[in-house]
């Protein structure tokens, strides 16, 4: 039996969706009713632009249309078509406002004049949604449309919002369907890995169990299963929110139906059934509303219908959704990038998220990202969206400019159909010839355990990898993590290493040799058992074991060098000094030293500031001679302290302290080879609470001579060493003869002389030279007749021989 002429296989149907509809329908088959069929039947097309000023868009470009647009509309038919049909086109303003008559067109696209056969249309002023309508040529087909829209032109505004709709979900469900493919053509192996990078594009929910299959079986299990697809789109409204305050009896909620999770392709195959029901409250004996999707590509709109329609009675009219008449809204674009981004190599991406519909859609166009150097120079490269790599990726323009170093700035711009459209800002990094430095101070490097270590670089987000490597040992590579736009944070993995230099080599991407960091590693730093600093203090005593190593201590507001180093059996003590303080530490004051050594590492170490150590001022002084030496030389003031003599000085305690019984006074050599301890049994007497007088025989520090020191020696802390005097030995002088032209002096221990002159200035003066064993020197005449003699013992002060 002949099929009905309404089921032939219609032109625009694909060759196999009509083979197949035919043998279903030739088998006697009945068709499922209880699914919503799939639009999968290839319908006819329209070619459109609009125009918007100055500017001429394809339809593919518009995202919606705006008061004063032209659009020039035209059928997109095959040239043997035979069924005529009327293009009509209604602009609608609301509900419960029907349009005026002059708003809706129609042309008859058989004619062969332009004007004839195609729509030149302007949006006119308070218009809200477009419909297009293909009514097969019918006597009264035009008024019968007029009626319809006229007459419940809200059924038509909703059917228009959810076609339009549902025809951008269906782009990012042909772009999801087209990337699979690719992947499947090219690399099946990746599509583990590519597959939820498009579903996170495109908002989509995946079907994870197609991916756990083998990768032959991938790619067909996600085509096959669309109906595990469902879509979620923050940007374009859900279906749920456009349905909002729709009569029940026009929609179903789709929050608690099944489409809403398992329509064929999506949410919206829910909606479409709904659209059929609201054209068949109006549908009559002639006419059958076919609700149809557009697939739009450059000016072509390519219409999907989910039947075939009928050009019998009822006649399928098809209907069209065009773009709502409203303001631009571009997409909230947000980058994903969770740092700065390598612009090393070709081909980096600008990770974006929030609009899916750059990636299944042409809306926004002529897509830059701009960026600028810190010198402040800029340059423009073209981006192109990749669902399949999650962003933007950046052309090439040949190679950038030599400023475009280290930490650039990145902003994506272009355009939402006619508007300008304004993405993120990122940072992008881009290596340079600078090397790579160790962050803040010189780092101590200790083997035997890990060490972190933060490196600062121009372009860390383009490390490819980290080795360490010690002389001709093997390299060891590194985990990072990038900090900031300039720092990598490391970790040394020293523990079974040796001290020693070590080598740190960090490489770009895109760049053969890597930027080498010289280090050294060093075995444990000195023991350090202790500080000793006394308030008021400019030095303190350190305390452990190789304090050798220590150059300096440093304290807040105070540089303690290095100025004696002793040992107690196995404990060192360092004495520190400091030259110029800003410090005033007070008893009792937590302070925290940094102790540096000579190999450049440093420590920390906790102090506890004590009590103020005793001062003592150095009251008077007086020196006498034993009697009977008859040396005939006779001393000068009261700082040289014969070897044959005796002192005599006093000393106050400072600050209002007192002297205790215990106390000792220590006299001294300078270079402490000699010393004598003077206390109530051997030469020191209280004069007061505060005042003590000691006396010092020179004999107790023999042999040494020159520059004496002393200080008070007290339990728990010694005050100051202080200049007492300076002990000389003198030479035995036993007579002086002068002649007409210089004079002859006898003695013995000449050799204790250093000089002679014969005016206190020395002019001209007899030196003796080291060594001299006589007993004889001629020295010059006196002025005033006396000799001045300079002792080797001390040579800042002179004494005076008698010659008259």
């Amino acid at each position: 039996m002949p099929l009905p002429s309404r089921w032939r296989t219609l032109p625009w149907i694909s060759g196999a969706a009509g083979m197949a509809l035919t043998i279903l329908l030739a088998s006697g088959a009945p068709a499922p009713a209880a699914e919503p069929a799939p639009f999968e039947l290839g319908g006819p097309g329209l070619r459109i632009t609009v125009a918007r000023g100055a500017q001429l868009l394809p339809i593919a470009q518009v995202p919606t249309l705006a008061e004063g647009d032209r659009l020039s509309i035209r059928a997109d038919l095959p040239e043997d078509q035979g069924a005529r049909f009327l293009l009509l086109s209604t602009f609608l303003r609301g509900a419960t406002n029907p349009p005026p008559k002059d708003w809706i067109k129609a042309a008859e696209t058989w004619k062969k004049k332009d004007k004839d056969n195609s729509l030149s249309l302007t949006v006119p002023k308070g218009a809200r949604q477009m419909t297009l309508f293909l009514v097969p040529d019918t006597g009264g087909a035009e008024s019968t449309i007029v009626d319809a829209v006229r007459g419940k032109p809200g059924e038509f505004i909703r059917a228009t919002q959810e076609l339009n709709q549902a025809s951008l979900d269906r782009s990012r469900l042909d772009a999801f369907m087209a990337a699979i493919r690719r992947q499947e053509n090219s690399h099946p192996e990746y599509l583990r890995s590519v597959a939820p990078a498009l579903a996170r594009s495109l908002s989509m929910k995946l079907n994870d169990e197609c991916l756990s299959k083998v990768v032959e079986l991938q790619a067909s299990c996600l085509l096959e299963n669309r109906e595990q697809l469902v879509l979620a789109d923050v940007h374009s409204s859900s279906i749920a929110e456009t349905l909002t305050g729709a009569p029940t009896d026009l929609a179903l909620q789709l929050s608690s139906t099944r489409e809403a999770g398992y329509g064929f392709y999506s949410p919206y195959i829910g909606v479409v059934r709904d659209v059929a029901k609201i054209f068949g409250a109006f549908s009559n004996p002639e006419f059958d509303y076919l609700p149809t999707l557009s697939i739009r590509r450059d000016a072509t709109a390519a219409l999907l219908l989910n039947k075939a329609p009928s050009f019998q009675k009822p006649k399928s009219v098809l209907v069209v959704g065009m773009p709502a008449i409203e303001a631009d809204s571009p997409p909230r674009l947000r980058s994903a990038a969770s740092g700065p981004i390598c612009a090393a190599r070709p081909g980096v991406v600008l990770p974006v998220e929030g609009a899916p519909l750059i990636y299944s859609t042409a809306y926004a166009r002529k897509m830059m990202v701009r960026l600028t150097a810190g010198s402040g120079e800029t340059i423009d490269l073209p981006v192109e969206a990749r669902a399949d790599r999650g962003g933007y990726v950046v052309g090439s323009n040949g190679p950038l400019p030599a400023v475009f170093k280290g930490t650039v700035k990145g902003h994506l711009y272009g355009y939402w159909g006619f508007e300008r459209f304004d993405g993120p800002d990122f940072t992008l990094q881009l290596p340079g010839d600078a090397s790579w430095k160790v962050e803040g101070e010189a780092p101590t490097l200790v083997v035997g355990r890990d060490n972190a270590l933060t490196l600062t670089g121009e372009a860390p987000a383009c490390v490819e990898g980290v080795v360490l490597r010690q002389g001709d040992g093997a390299r060891q590579s590194l985990s990072w993590t990038v900090q900031g736009t300039d720092r990598l944070a490391l970790t040394l993995p020293l523990a079974d290493r040796k001290p020693g230099d070590i080598r740190i080599e960090v490489k770009y991407q895109g760049m053969a040799a890597p930027s080498v960091l010289p280090l050294k590693a060093y075995a444990q730093a000195s023991r350090l058992d202790g500080l000793s600093l006394h308030a008021g203090d400019d030095r303190a005593i350190l305390s452990g074991q190789r304090l050798d190593q220590v150059a300096a201590v440093e304290l807040p507001g105070m540089v303690l060098r290095p100025e004696e180093l002793t040992r107690e059996g196995s404990v060192d003590r360092l004495r520190l000094v400091a030259k110029g303080t800003d410090a005033s530490f007070k008893t009792g004051d937590q302070v925290t030293a940094r102790v540096r050594l000579k190999d450049g590492r440093s420590v920390n170490l906790a102090a506890t500031v004590e009590d103020a150590r005793p001062r003592l001022t150095l009251l008077s002084k007086s020196i006498s001679r034993r009697t009977g030496e008859g040396r005939g030389l006779r001393l000068t003031g009261q700082d040289l302290l014969p070897d044959d003599g005796r002192l005599v000085f006093s000393v106050r305690a400072d600050q209002g302290a007192v002297f205790r019984a215990d106390d000792a006074l220590e006299v001294a050599s300078a270079d402490g080879v000699k010393a004598v301890t003077l206390d109530s049994a051997n030469g020191l007497r209280l004069s007061g609470p505060d005042v003590m007088v000691a006396t010092l025989d020179p004999e107790a520090l023999a042999p040494v001579s020159g520059p004496l020191r002393f200080r008070l020696l007290r339990h728990g802390g010694s005050s100051d060493w202080q200049p007492l005097v300076t002990l000389a030995r003198l030479p035995h002088i036993e007579g002086v003869i002068c002649e007409a032209q210089d004079c002859t002096i006898k003695g013995q221990e000449l050799f204790l002389i250093e000089a002679v002159g014969g005016a206190p200035d020395f002019e001209k003066p007899t030196t003796v030279v080291q060594g001299f064993t006589g007993s004889i020197l001629t020295v010059p005449l006196p002025r005033d007749g006396k000799l001045y003699i300079r002792l080797r013992d001390a040579r800042d002060q002179a004494v005076v021989l008698d010659v008259g």
